[in-house]
């Protein structure tokens, strides 16, 4: 199963309470304010904090 897009109605940034953008390749969800970098594992979003990598514009 894939990830579902329909869930980024829904999910937000947990630092800004943004709008989050798929990235498909690297299978996260990107906070373009925060510039940080939510992994998605198993399908399944990791909105935690703790969990972000800075994300850097390619």
């Amino acid at each position: 199963m894939a990830f579902d897009k329909k869930l980024l109605e829904i999910v937000a940034c947990p630092v800004c309470k943004g709008k989050l953008e798929y990235d498909k390749a690297a299978q996260k969800l990107i906070c373009k304010f925060d510039k940080l970098a939510y992994p998605i594992t198993d399908n399944i979003p990791v909105l935690l904090e703790n969990r972000a990598e800075v994300w850097q514009a390619e």
